[in-house]
């Protein structure tokens, strides 16, 4: 059933809403507006006429604008998602409501607090229970039971899921590593390549002008060794004339004193020989027998 004061909760929970919005479009948009000039609210509140129907839930539309992010994409690292939610108490309460309250109220003020709130809305009818609160107390127990029966073996099974994720997220990851260190440590020694271009190049430059060299004595070498021959050719040529000059020479001598010798005297000098030939054999043969 759908009465007054649920209808007022519903329309001051849709005021706050909207209110938020609209502080929030003009917030990033630069100009506030008010968020009533930007929604269209087709709303029917009950009155006390017993003969209008009830109003349900289906009947209340609202139509709320949703501002788009416009601005440029940010480049700065993204923080990383947290891997545990905050705690909470009793399954719905944030610890951050318990810590905001306990330098002001104590350890007991929240929990005043909520039941102070209950006993108010109950008593001032703002709200009442009736069959739906059964079925959402039944529901709700339900929900709990399936929560504390099954959470645990879902929790296992979705973490197991998200463990086998991360191990193969973490496997591409350190695959994708290995590449680019391997391409760094390529690009390193390429880099080592080229600073060891120059001791090269001097090396081939060093080697050029030790061919260059070479070459330049051989050159000299052989220019040397052709002079050497041609001055040999020189000095032989030249030991050739003369000794043909003193052969020459040595048979015009020859032949002019043979020429000059008269038969006489080569008579007396082959007898002169002859004698001489015998007195050597004579005292060769007395020493002998001496």
């Amino acid at each position: 059933m759908f009465d007054k004061p649920k209808s007022a909760i519903l329309a001051f929970i849709w005021a706050s809403s909207k209110t938020f919005s609209g502080f929030r479009c003009s917030h990033q948009e630069g100009e506030r507006t008010s968020p009533v000039n930007q929604d269209t609210v087709l709303m029917t509140t009950a009155t006390d006429d017993p003969v209008q129907p009830r109003l349900s839930y289906q009947h209340l539309l609202v139509q709320a604008s949703r501002c788009l992010h416009t601005s440029s994409q940010s480049l700065a690292p993204v923080p990383p998602l947290p891997e545990k939610p905050g705690k909470v108490r009793h399954g719905l309460i944030p610890e951050e409501f318990f810590q905001l309250l306990y330098p002001k109220t104590g350890v007991t003020g929240p929990y005043m607090l909520g039941t102070g709130l209950a006993i108010y809305m109950l008593s001032k009818e703002i709200y009442i229970i009736n069959s739906s609160t059964l079925v959402a107390l039944t529901v709700g127990s339900f929900f709990i039971y399936g929560v504390k029966k099954f959470g645990p073996s879902i929790a296992e099974f979705a973490d197991k899921l998200n463990e086998e994720k991360v191990a193969k997220v973490q496997e591409v990851k350190d695959l994708a590593v290995a590449g680019l260190a391997q391409a760094i440590d390529s690009e390193k020694k390429e880099q080592w390549r080229v600073e060891g271009r120059s001791l090269l190049f001097d090396a081939k430059r060093n080697n050029v002008a030790t061919l260059l060299e070479t070459n330049h004595r051989e050159r000299l070498h052989m220019v040397t060794n052709e002079v050497k021959k041609r001055l040999d050719y020189q000095i032989a040529l030249q030991n050739l004339h003369h000794q043909m000059e003193q052969e020459h020479m040595v048979n015009w001598v020859e032949k002019s004193v043979i020429s000059s010798i008269t038969p006489q005297q080569e008579k007396e000098s082959i007898a002169k020989c002859i004698t001489d030939l015998k007195a050597l054999a004579r005292n060769t043969q007395a020493k002998a027998t001496a």
